[in-house]
């Protein structure tokens, strides 16, 4: 979740990668009750009649940079072993939310995601893009003959990484490397059990 990149692309393109940046520079430095869309249009030079037109409102906003960010290239690893790939992308989502600096921002749009109808919607859209980017390392490992046929990618590698999102966003435990370590492992003791493969 990191902020949009300026591409060339005409004003369009430069107005929605404003808008996304402000919106998440928005979202790090103030509760979601304090958000708003005219905030926003001022912080990326942008006429608050063309913010609304576009998107609504801070949930619409939400729900963009939520989109914008989904859409962003996320390396998978491929170490050639299933355990060591597992380990690297849990390994990422930790490093990714809970370092107090680079995490504040994707913690931040997650937590206004949630009190959203639309952001909420457009979390689970992202979730599921990165769900489905990283099922290629389970993939490849049922190639190598590293887990069952049948095993449903997406849903082992949801496994990996669910209890991190769980202390992070739920009961807001501490993390280190290690709890990152032991969720890919449970995870890849279960899938190398069958917990994973599709049934029928």
């Amino acid at each position: 979740m990191k902020p949009v990149e300026k591409r060339p692309g005409g004003r369009s393109a430069r107005v929605l990668a404003d808008v996304v940046a402000a919106t998440l520079a928005e979202v790090t430095e103030k509760p979601y009750d304090e958000l708003t869309a005219e905030a926003v249009a001022a912080r990326a030079g942008v006429h608050k009649a063309t913010l609304y037109r576009r998107w609504g409102g801070v949930d619409g906003l939400i729900a963009q940079a939520l989109e914008s960010s989904a859409g962003q290239e996320w390396p998978v690893p491929d170490t050639g072993a299933v355990g060591r790939d597992l380990r690297l992308l849990a390994g990422e989502v930790h490093r990714v939310f809970a370092d107090p600096e680079a995490g504040a921002t994707p913690r931040a749009l997650i937590a206004a995601a949630l009190r959203s109808e639309r952001g909420a919607a457009a979390l689970h859209a992202f979730f599921a893009a990165r769900h489905r980017q990283a099922a290629v390392l389970v993939s490849r490992a049922v190639v190598r003959g590293e887990l069952p046929d049948g095993t449903d990618p997406v849903a082992l590698v949801r496994a990996a990484t669910a209890p991190l999102y769980h202390c992070l966003f739920l009961t807001g435990e501490p993390l280190d490397g290690r709890d990152a370590d032991r969720a890919a492992e449970a995870a890849l003791v279960a899938g190398r059990a069958g917990a994973f493969v599709n049934q029928g």
